[in-house]
Protein backbone atom coordinates (compact mmCIF):
# COMPACT_ATOMS: atom_id res chain seq x y z
CA UNK A 1 0.00 0.00 0.00
CA UNK A 2 1.00 3.75 -0.74
CA UNK A 3 2.95 4.96 1.77
CA UNK A 4 2.89 8.49 0.48
CA UNK A 5 -1.05 10.39 -1.03
CA UNK A 6 -1.23 9.79 -4.69
CA UNK A 7 -0.90 12.90 -6.92
CA UNK A 8 -4.12 13.87 -8.10
CA UNK A 9 -2.92 13.02 -11.61
CA UNK A 10 -2.05 9.06 -10.21
CA UNK A 11 -5.47 9.27 -9.17
CA UNK A 12 -7.24 10.52 -12.34
CA UNK A 13 -5.11 7.79 -14.08
CA UNK A 14 -6.38 4.93 -11.66
CA UNK A 15 -10.36 6.56 -12.40
CA UNK A 16 -9.85 6.55 -15.90
CA UNK A 17 -8.51 3.06 -15.69
CA UNK A 18 -11.62 1.50 -13.39
CA UNK A 19 -14.08 3.31 -15.71
CA UNK A 20 -12.73 1.73 -18.87
CA UNK A 21 -12.12 -1.87 -17.73
CA UNK A 22 -15.98 -1.44 -16.38
CA UNK A 23 -17.03 -0.05 -20.46
CA UNK A 24 -15.59 -3.35 -21.36
CA UNK A 25 -17.07 -5.31 -19.00
CA UNK A 26 -13.77 -6.71 -17.76
CA UNK A 27 -13.55 -7.74 -14.04
CA UNK A 28 -11.44 -7.15 -11.74
CA UNK A 29 -10.23 -10.45 -11.25
CA UNK A 30 -9.64 -11.18 -14.53
CA UNK A 31 -7.68 -7.92 -14.86
CA UNK A 32 -5.66 -9.44 -11.86
CA UNK A 33 -4.83 -13.05 -13.15
CA UNK A 34 -3.62 -11.32 -16.93
CA UNK A 35 -1.40 -8.89 -14.67
CA UNK A 36 -0.02 -11.88 -12.88
CA UNK A 37 -0.96 -9.49 -9.34
CA UNK A 38 -3.09 -10.25 -6.79
CA UNK A 39 -6.73 -9.03 -7.09
CA UNK A 40 -6.23 -7.09 -3.84
CA UNK A 41 -3.30 -5.65 -5.41
CA UNK A 42 -5.08 -5.11 -8.65
CA UNK A 43 -7.76 -3.12 -6.83
CA UNK A 44 -5.15 -0.92 -4.91
CA UNK A 45 -3.95 0.08 -7.83
CA UNK A 46 -7.20 1.08 -9.28
CA UNK A 47 -9.26 2.71 -6.01
CA UNK A 48 -5.59 4.90 -5.83
CA UNK A 49 -4.72 3.13 -3.01
CA UNK A 50 -1.01 2.22 -4.43
CA UNK A 51 1.46 3.72 -6.90
CA UNK A 52 0.77 2.03 -10.42
CA UNK A 53 4.18 0.73 -11.94
CA UNK A 54 4.36 1.88 -15.25
CA UNK A 55 5.16 -1.26 -17.10
CA UNK A 56 1.51 -2.01 -15.39
CA UNK A 57 -0.34 1.22 -16.97
CA UNK A 58 1.51 -0.44 -20.49
CA UNK A 59 -0.17 -3.84 -19.31
CA UNK A 60 -3.46 -2.66 -18.62
CA UNK A 61 -3.82 -0.90 -21.73
CA UNK A 62 -3.24 -3.97 -23.67
CA UNK A 63 -5.57 -5.60 -21.93
CA UNK A 64 -8.29 -3.13 -22.70
CA UNK A 65 -7.21 -2.84 -26.20
CA UNK A 66 -6.09 0.92 -25.77
CA UNK A 67 -3.06 2.91 -25.81
CA UNK A 68 -0.98 4.08 -22.68
CA UNK A 69 -1.70 7.62 -23.55
CA UNK A 70 -5.38 7.49 -23.36
CA UNK A 71 -4.92 5.96 -19.85
CA UNK A 72 -2.30 8.62 -18.66
CA UNK A 73 -3.95 11.73 -20.53
CA UNK A 74 -7.81 10.38 -21.06
CA UNK A 75 -7.16 11.91 -24.73
CA UNK A 76 -6.09 9.20 -27.27
CA UNK A 77 -2.55 9.76 -29.23
CA UNK A 78 -2.91 11.54 -32.48
CA UNK A 79 0.45 11.19 -34.92
CA UNK A 80 0.93 8.43 -36.89
CA UNK A 81 4.17 9.71 -38.92
CA UNK A 82 6.25 11.48 -36.69
CA UNK A 83 5.19 13.97 -33.25
CA UNK A 84 7.17 16.51 -32.03
CA UNK A 85 7.70 17.61 -27.87
CA UNK A 86 9.05 20.72 -27.25
CA UNK A 87 11.88 21.61 -24.81
CA UNK A 88 9.29 21.41 -21.40
CA UNK A 89 6.17 20.44 -22.97
CA UNK A 90 5.92 16.65 -22.25
CA UNK A 91 2.89 15.34 -20.35
CA UNK A 92 4.72 15.25 -16.85
CA UNK A 93 2.95 13.05 -13.94
CA UNK A 94 4.43 12.80 -10.66
CA UNK A 95 4.23 9.18 -9.68
CA UNK A 96 4.94 10.24 -5.90
CA UNK A 97 7.11 13.07 -4.22
CA UNK A 98 10.65 13.15 -5.53
CA UNK A 99 9.80 11.42 -8.78
CA UNK A 100 8.40 12.41 -11.70
CA UNK A 101 8.65 11.76 -15.41
CA UNK A 102 7.74 13.87 -18.54
CA UNK A 103 6.75 11.54 -21.07
CA UNK A 104 8.12 12.40 -24.78
CA UNK A 105 5.88 10.62 -27.67
CA UNK A 106 2.73 10.03 -25.59
CA UNK A 107 0.96 11.37 -28.63
CA UNK A 108 2.34 9.27 -31.08
CA UNK A 109 -0.16 6.33 -32.39
CA UNK A 110 1.35 2.55 -31.85
CA UNK A 111 4.73 3.88 -30.65
CA UNK A 112 7.01 0.53 -30.08
CA UNK A 113 8.70 2.02 -27.33
CA UNK A 114 8.31 5.03 -24.69
CA UNK A 115 10.96 7.74 -24.19
CA UNK A 116 10.43 9.55 -21.06
CA UNK A 117 12.75 12.34 -19.09
CA UNK A 118 13.04 11.51 -15.55
CA UNK A 119 13.49 13.79 -12.33
CA UNK A 120 14.93 12.03 -9.24
CA UNK A 121 15.02 13.92 -5.58
CA UNK A 122 17.55 12.34 -3.73
CA UNK A 123 15.80 10.02 -0.74
CA UNK A 124 16.44 7.64 2.26
CA UNK A 125 16.67 4.46 1.22
CA UNK A 126 16.60 2.09 -1.86
CA UNK A 127 13.63 2.41 -4.64
CA UNK A 128 11.38 -0.05 -4.81
CA UNK A 129 12.20 -2.27 -7.29
CA UNK A 130 9.81 -3.21 -10.65
CA UNK A 131 10.03 -5.53 -13.54
CA UNK A 132 8.41 -5.46 -17.08
CA UNK A 133 9.06 -7.00 -19.56
CA UNK A 134 11.08 -5.99 -23.33
CA UNK A 135 14.30 -3.84 -22.58
CA UNK A 136 15.15 -0.89 -20.80
CA UNK A 137 18.11 2.16 -21.49
CA UNK A 138 18.57 4.89 -18.97
CA UNK A 139 21.01 8.02 -19.80
CA UNK A 140 21.87 10.01 -17.20
CA UNK A 141 21.31 13.84 -18.18
CA UNK A 142 22.07 15.89 -15.14
CA UNK A 143 23.69 14.63 -11.50
CA UNK A 144 24.44 10.63 -10.23
CA UNK A 145 21.61 8.05 -10.39
CA UNK A 146 22.38 4.74 -8.57
CA UNK A 147 20.36 2.26 -11.15
CA UNK A 148 19.87 -1.43 -8.90
CA UNK A 149 19.35 -4.33 -11.39
CA UNK A 150 19.12 -7.27 -8.94
CA UNK A 151 21.97 -7.11 -6.31
CA UNK A 152 23.76 -4.49 -8.86
CA UNK A 153 24.25 -0.75 -8.11
CA UNK A 154 25.66 0.95 -10.84
CA UNK A 155 26.82 4.49 -9.91
CA UNK A 156 26.11 6.68 -13.24
CA UNK A 157 27.22 10.01 -13.64
CA UNK A 158 26.24 12.92 -16.26
CA UNK A 159 26.67 10.99 -19.54
CA UNK A 160 26.94 7.84 -18.55
CA UNK A 161 24.04 5.06 -19.75
CA UNK A 162 23.40 1.88 -19.24
CA UNK A 163 21.16 -0.44 -20.82
CA UNK A 164 19.07 -3.75 -19.65
CA UNK A 165 16.85 -6.60 -18.99
CA UNK A 166 14.39 -4.99 -17.26
CA UNK A 167 12.50 -8.36 -16.53
CA UNK A 168 15.07 -7.86 -13.62
CA UNK A 169 13.87 -5.92 -10.48
CA UNK A 170 15.39 -2.94 -11.05
CA UNK A 171 14.94 0.91 -9.89
CA UNK A 172 16.47 4.19 -9.60
CA UNK A 173 17.62 7.03 -7.15
CA UNK A 174 19.09 10.18 -7.08
CA UNK A 175 22.76 10.21 -5.50
CA UNK A 176 23.08 13.93 -6.03
CA UNK A 177 20.02 16.62 -4.66
CA UNK A 178 18.28 16.12 -8.04
CA UNK A 179 19.07 13.86 -11.14
CA UNK A 180 17.47 13.32 -14.55
CA UNK A 181 17.39 10.83 -16.77
CA UNK A 182 16.56 10.44 -20.59
CA UNK A 183 14.43 6.57 -20.14
CA UNK A 184 13.59 4.30 -23.39
CA UNK A 185 10.85 1.85 -22.28
CA UNK A 186 10.41 -0.95 -24.80
CA UNK A 187 7.90 -3.34 -24.17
Amino acid sequence: MATTPLSPELLEVASRIKELRQICEVEPDFMAENLHISLRQYLDYEEGRDDIPISTIYSIAKILKTDSTTLLTGEGARMVDYTVVRNGNGISIERYPGYSFSSLAINFIGRDMDPMIVTLAAKDGLPDLVTHGGQEFNYVLEGTVVVVIGEKELVLNEGDSVYFNPALPHGQYAKTALAKFLTVINE
